[in-house]
């Protein structure tokens, strides 16, 4: 899709960060490409909360998150949607799946399943053992509590054109097989949520980071079973530390400074490829948001980013 094509409909992006820790400087690149695509191309930029996954949550990093992008300069439009307010959606979701005998309750073990000898993209692929075991579709709702909820696969191959990563596609039975929507312990599944989502949402288009390219094709999937459109998609480069390791909390990653903010917005630019003149280093936010909109350019982006010295 062209850029004139972009600006002749609506644009309608997110941002979707994990309230895991406070905002790196990898997140960070993806909230400023998610940003400046929608805004450049006169768009929305929505903000969704992605606190499914409780265990995982920091209290107060939410609303950590939310103060630094406004430090930042960076304005959203509508109201924060919360995924852990919408499990009413996604139930509904597994429902009409459910409806259609497209799912099936899992009750097998994470040993089991890893000691299969199929391995696909993201490691094991689950081989079916629970797959034929409830003939009648509607028992999974009897029992999820004591067990997932699985998607049942095809042979279909799923391929999509990322506008940075290019060319994809996965057989989503051999890569993947029928993969989780909903967990054991109660907990819908990232791929399941984000898709019903993106639909209720109405998202146009999704830019985040090349670590979720791989999961692409399942949520097209699901976007195919359950009747959703399938959003324009563009996976940023991923920011590593200098052990080649993906900066998160799990890699000690430094939050964002709240203070000298227009360096690390600079070094964001350049990162994705865009070429900030130093002036902007000393001037406002609102100037620098206004040369950074108006001098985006999504096609000097590369898989890899430029590497900058502000890496940690």
């Amino acid at each position: 899709m062209t850029d004139t094509q972009f600006q002749s409909s609506c644009y309608r992006g997110r941002f979707a960060p994990s309230p895991t820790g406070p905002l790196h400087f990898g997140s960070l690149v993806t909230a400023v490409g998610s940003y400046l695509d929608a805004k450049s191309h006169h768009g929305e930029w929505l903000i969704r909360v992605e606190d499914l996954d409780t265990p995982r949550v920091v209290p107060g990093a939410s609303r950590d998150i939310l103060v630094m992008l406004e430090k930042l300069g960076m304005e959203w439009d509508g109201q924060v949607v919360y995924q852990s307010q919408r499990h009413d959606l996604y139930s509904s979701a597994v429902s009409l799946l459910n409806k259609r005998e497209m799912v099936y309750p899992c009750v097998c073990s994470r040993k089991e399943i890893a000691d299969s000898s199929i391995v696909g993209i993201s490691g094991p692929i689950y081989p079916g053992t629970c797959r034929d075991s409830f003939r009648n579709a509607h028992n999974w709702v009897k029992d999820r509590k004591q067990s997932s909820v699985r998607i049942k696969t095809d042979q279909r191959v799923v391929a999509l054109t990322d506008r940075v990563q290019g060319v994809l596609s996965q057989h989503i039975g051999k890569d993947i097989g029928d993969f989780v929507l909903h967990r054991a312990d109660g907990i819908f599944a990232y791929q399941l949520a984000v898709v019903v989502d993106d639909a209720q949402q109405n998202i146009t288009h999704v830019v985040r980071g090349a670590d979720l390219l791989d999961s692409t094709p399942r949520q097209i999937f699901l976007q195919q079973l359950l009747g959703y459109a399938t959003p324009v998609y563009m996976h940023l480069p991923i920011v590593t530390n200098d052990g080649g390791e993906k900066l998160s909390k799990q890699t000690f990653a430094a939050p964002v400074a709240q203070f000298n903010v227009s360096f690390q917005l600079v070094a964001a630019l350049k990162f994705l490829g865009q070429n900030p003149p130093r002036e902007l280093l000393d001037c406002d936010l609102k100037t620098f948001w206004q040369w950074a909109i108006s001098h985006w350019n999504a096609d000097n982006v590369t898989k890899t980013g430029v590497p900058t010295v502000f890496m940690t």
